[in-house]
């Protein structure tokens, strides 16, 4: 009689713990990913005009990230989830491009030595819905690497002196930069 009792239940918690399996990998399917891209976002004043930028930072888990996850030579939506979306009440110049106040969308193409900054003028769309046709524009961006890991996918906007900055993102051992100026 005990036999039966203690494999009862043992066979009782094995169905418990396999159906708790189920439903964790099918919430993990319906859900996403076990890992979750918190929103983020980062802001300055250059120039005496306020940039913000407004973004979802995924973190490594171990993953190797540029040339992996992200991999060369694609576009990617610079983050996770939706697109990230810079807003800027001053007119900006980046590289060769000359961007209006306003709000637009930040994507990229990560290679080895050099990355290329796409604005695009939509904003809102899921990071895989990315329309070339709504390309404000492109330009290259400086790489180096960095000596200690950034393990979540970080964003800056650096004030450097009078109307200039630096946008920055920083993810794995890889950071990625652009000047910029605010021009009235």
């Amino acid at each position: 009689m005990m036999k039966i009792k203690t494999r009862t239940i043992v066979i009782g918690a094995v169905l418990v713990l396999g159906v708790l399996a189920i439903v964790t990998r099918a919430s993990h399917l319906q859900f996403g990913s076990r890992y979750t891209s918190p929103p983020a976002n980062v802001a300055a004043t250059v120039g005496g005009k306020r940039i913000s930028i407004d973004y979802y930072a995924p973190s490594m888990h171990g993953r190797k990230i540029v040339g992996g996850l992200v991999p060369f030579g694609e576009v990617w939506c610079t983050g996770a989830n939706w697109a990230t979306k810079i807003t800027t009440e001053g007119n900006l110049e980046m590289g060769g491009l000359k961007l209006p106040a306003g709000s637009y969308s930040i994507w990229t193409i990560p290679n080895e030595k050099e990355w290329t900054l796409i604005i695009n003028k939509q904003t809102g769309q899921f990071h895989l819905n990315y329309d070339s046709s709504r390309d404000f524009g492109r330009t290259k961006m400086d790489v180096k690497k960095l000596s200690d890991p950034v393990e979540t996918f970080t964003i800056e906007l650096r004030s450097d002196t009078g109307n200039k900055g630096t946008l920055a993102l920083m993810w794995e051992t890889t950071e990625a930069s652009i000047p910029f100026t605010v021009v009235q």
